[in-house]
């Protein structure tokens, strides 16, 4: 089962539809044991980083998200979910999150005139040779953004996309073994956005977990 959690932060149906656009049946899951079962998880959201984690942690999902990403269960952050992923976040005081990428979420900071917060549009993804999201998807391939806030690795190999805010390049996606996350909303991101979902979900039939 690819679980879709629904926390109650996120519009859930346009990414199952999206994915059912590219041929893969999921489930939209709200309890432990749903996530616990799940052969992969997509964590959608949007919104402020410490109603996302509340959420979470209202719906007792937490201690199994964590469970499983440890297990070694394939995983996606979309958005404020690829946000959550990260261990702390400086948005309205200082958050815990889930602490699979370590690493900060931090507010996007205008260099220059004529650079907004929120960063909304479609902004060109540079993407790491290696990375498995971006597979078979030209290097520049533009993404939908809508977010005021970004993820700053720790580690820089675990950012594998990123895109100039003003002349300042910062973390588009990331990737660490099993987990795996995008700022970007791949489901408004047309062709692009669904081959990044299906190298996402494709994993689950090549292990024969589907």
């Amino acid at each position: 089962m690819i679980a879709i959690v629904d926390s109650g932060i996120a519009n859930v149906n346009s990414v199952q539809s999206a994915c059912r656009r590219i041929g893969f049946s999921t489930t939209v899951v709200k309890d432990a044991e749903s996530v616990r079962a799940a052969t992969a998880v997509i964590l959608p959201g949007v919104g402020a980083f410490a109603n996302g984690m509340e959420s979470l942690r209202r719906n007792g999902l937490v201690a199994p998200l964590r469970e499983v990403a440890a297990a070694g269960t394939p995983i996606l952050g979309i958005c404020l979910g690829m946000q959550l992923l990260a261990e702390t976040s400086e948005e309205f005081g200082m958050h815990e999150g889930l602490g699979f990428i370590p690493g900060r979420v931090v507010r996007l900071t205008p260099a220059h005139p004529g650079e907004r917060v929120p960063n909304i549009g479609w902004c060109d993804v540079t993407a790491a040779p290696t990375s498995r999201t971006f597979a078979g998807i030209s290097n520049g391939s533009p993404f939908y953004f809508v977010h005021s806030y970004y993820v700053v690795c720790a580690e820089s190999d675990h950012s594998i996309g990123t895109i100039l805010f003003g002349s300042q390049p910062i973390c588009a996606a990331v990737e660490r073994g099993n987990i795996f996350g995008t700022q970007f909303h791949p489901e408004k991101s047309q062709g692009a956005g669904l081959q990044v979902l299906h190298n996402f979900l494709k994993m689950t039939r090549k292990e024969g977990l589907q």
